[in-house]
């Protein structure tokens, strides 16, 4: 692992497979370590030709914590209600930066980027605002922040606290918020595994609540996708209930040229059993040529 000075702050990262091949960048989603990416999902992707980064978002894992008390419930409640009322230390444009800082810092001028949930709302965002950067975009479990597509299931909300203030070290509690938004195919052990280590690498919480902020006191950015060249590909789970599938439906026609995917089985999660299609797609859109024209919505059987 390694720490690289980006847009005024730390990022830890790590990187694999050769120097010399495609960089692919991984952005996780909210609260999630750069662990989050299984590290076999990521040698799939290196032994098929890439050059793979993964790495911690600002104020989570070993990144530079952001100096501000976090938000309070009631403050995250009433900024879900309405975005004029969401007061962030930062937002997605900001993290988008921390991304951009980091490839520079590791002489990428383009690289592939692959974003889940919050970590698609930063990839569409690098694609906004730093399109010379991306050489392709898969947005995966993801919306548009027009606040009326890919909403939190009203059942899960009740379960609100868990996802912004879990508790620090806490194994039992982390397995059971992925139990919560996976699908069929969750795998405890490996979900397991995956939480301890991340409890073992940093266990403090609070930057989940301020990303939380930051993804509500981002602006839409539907505008900004109807301008993205970027071969794009969509990923979206039928049963996800964190981010309802309608948030993947509005992401694809809001990029023009846009390829959708959505597997019915799929909920919040990466299914162990869907990992040889998903990456396949998103090794399909790196091929694609930016002026492909549009494909049809596939939902996988």
């Amino acid at each position: 692992m390694t720490a690289a000075p980006a847009n005024g702050i730390t990022i830890e990262y790590e990187e694999y497979g050769d120097p010399g091949d495609e960089p692919l960048l991984l952005v996780m989603g909210l609260g999630g370590q750069l662990v989050g990416w299984p590290i076999d999902f990521v040698e799939r992707l290196v032994d098929r030709g890439f050059r793979v980064i993964r790495y911690d978002n600002r104020d989570i894992g070993l990144s530079t914590k952001i100096e501000a008390p976090p938000p309070k419930r009631r403050h995250l409640v009433t900024a879900m209600l309405a975005r004029r009322w969401a007061r962030a230390e930062y937002l997605l444009t900001d993290m988008a930066d921390d991304a951009v800082g980091l490839l520079d810092h590791l002489g990428i001028e383009r690289a592939h980027i692959v974003g889940i949930s919050m970590g698609g709302m930063i990839s569409q965002t690098i694609a906004i605002e730093h399109p010379d950067r991306v050489a392709s975009l898969t947005s995966i479990m993801s919306n548009t922040g027009d606040r009326k597509n890919g909403g939190v299931d009203r059942k899960l909300l009740r379960s609100f606290k868990m996802f912004v203030r879990p508790d620090p070290g806490n194994v039992e509690n982390g397995v059971a918020v992925f139990r919560l938004i996976s699908g069929p195919h969750f795998e405890e052990d490996r979900v397991r595994e995956m939480v301890e280590e991340a409890i073992e690498r940093h266990a403090d919480v609070h930057g989940t609540a301020r990303q939380t902020m930051a993804i509500l006191a981002s602006p839409d950015r539907t505008e900004g996708l109807h301008g993205v060249t970027a071969p794009t590909l969509v990923v979206h789970g039928l049963l996800d209930p964190l981010v309802k599938s309608s948030g993947g439906v509005a992401t694809a026609r809001a990029v023009p040229g846009s390829r959708l995917v959505m597997f019915p089985d799929m909920a919040h999660d990466l299914p162990f059993p869907r990992w040889t299609e998903l990456i396949d797609e998103i090794i399909g859109n790196t091929r694609r040529s930016s002026a492909t024209v549009a494909e049809p919505v596939t939902a996988a059987g």
